[in-house]
């Protein structure tokens, strides 16, 4: 027969009471990434996009701190705690460049008007053709960027001369390894966006993803774009690239206000089409295998490999 002291609610009631332990929500966070510091608002963090978020934070993003109402009276100062991020730093400063003038370019800044000022009267003008649904397009009212994602991993196949090969464990010896850092090399001086993409729609005639293309180049890219951002990963043989272009919504603003904002109504159509990813990253996947000349280095002689590269594509709109 269990004894007072031993009843769990005995326990239970003799444990203190908490009352209105509301967590206190961040606002700003101090990252590291790869031994580089960042400190980020929390208006910065929400407004960058799901897919690059799920890359800083794979585990999940709390932005808020319970254990500060479980302290003596609270306290209103933040504790400087920083979070460890695997992520490229000079990435993440592109994307932050990128979202903060693009942001500057369309509210303004405290001595300049932007874009969107000039917008106002698509709401308020009585006689405008999108009425009262105007409000529901949050592409009159917000900054769109279209964001393009690349992760390429690669996989060397070296010529049957037997020099370049991987012992028992799988291990690379020093020419598989140098063949591998110079396909990397190869394949970083491959900036063009839709190059790769383009190929396989002509080996497979894909329709679907020569549509992709074309949508894309409708809406803010060019074909010749090269990708904004491209790294190799550290010690792994996987390159990371990112393209952000502002959306073209079709809205048109004339020199010096001379004539009332205008809209193509065709843009605008086709613009809305990117609002299927608004939130909703879409990720696209294929294989791309070829015969490369690898360039003379280091004393190494020049060298035909076979290279094949898994390419993730992932897409998202993001309004800022």
């Amino acid at each position: 027969m269990a004894t007072l002291s031993n009843s769990p609610i005995t326990q239970v009631s003799q444990m203190p009471t908490h009352t209105n332990l509301q967590p206190q929500l961040l606002t700003r966070l101090f990252l590291d990434l790869r031994g580089r510091r960042f400190e980020v608002d929390r208006e910065t963090i929400m407004n960058l996009p799901e897919s690059v978020l799920l890359c800083l934070f794979p585990n999940g993003l709390v932005l808020s701190r319970q254990s500060v109402a479980l302290s003596d009276g609270g306290g209103d100062d933040e504790e400087e705690e920083v979070y460890g991020v695997d992520f490229d730093p000079d990435c993440f400063q592109f994307v932050l460049t990128f979202f903060r003038n693009a942001s500057d370019n369309f509210y303004g800044t405290s001595t300049t008007l932007g874009l969107f000022a000039a917008q106002q009267q698509l709401f308020e003008s009585p006689t405008s053709e999108f009425g009262p649904a105007a409000s529901q397009n949050p592409l009159l009212s917000k900054q769109a960027i279209i964001v393009l994602r690349e992760e390429l991993e690669y996989f060397s196949i070296p010529p049957k001369d037997g020099q370049a090969a991987t012992d028992q464990n799988g291990i690379a010896n020093d020419n598989m390894v140098d063949i591998k850092r110079r396909s990397g090399d190869y394949l970083m001086e491959k900036r063009n966006i839709f190059t790769a993409l383009q190929r396989n729609v002509n080996k497979e005639n894909n329709v679907a993803e020569q549509h992709l293309i074309d949508m894309l180049c409708m809406s803010g890219f060019d074909r010749d774009d090269e990708w904004g951002f491209r790294a190799l990963e550290p010690s792994r043989c996987c390159i990371s690239s990112i393209a952000l272009v502002l959306l073209k919504t079709g809205i048109m603003h004339h020199p010096n206000g001379e004539k009332p904002v205008e809209i193509d109504n065709a843009q605008m159509a086709t613009a809305q089409k990117l609002l299927l990813f608004w939130r909703k990253p879409a990720r696209k996947c294929w294989w791309d295998g070829l015969d490369v000349e690898l360039p003379a280095a280091d004393e190494k002689p020049a060298m035909t490999v076979k290279l094949w590269a898994r390419r993730v594509w992932t897409l998202e709109l993001s309004l800022v």
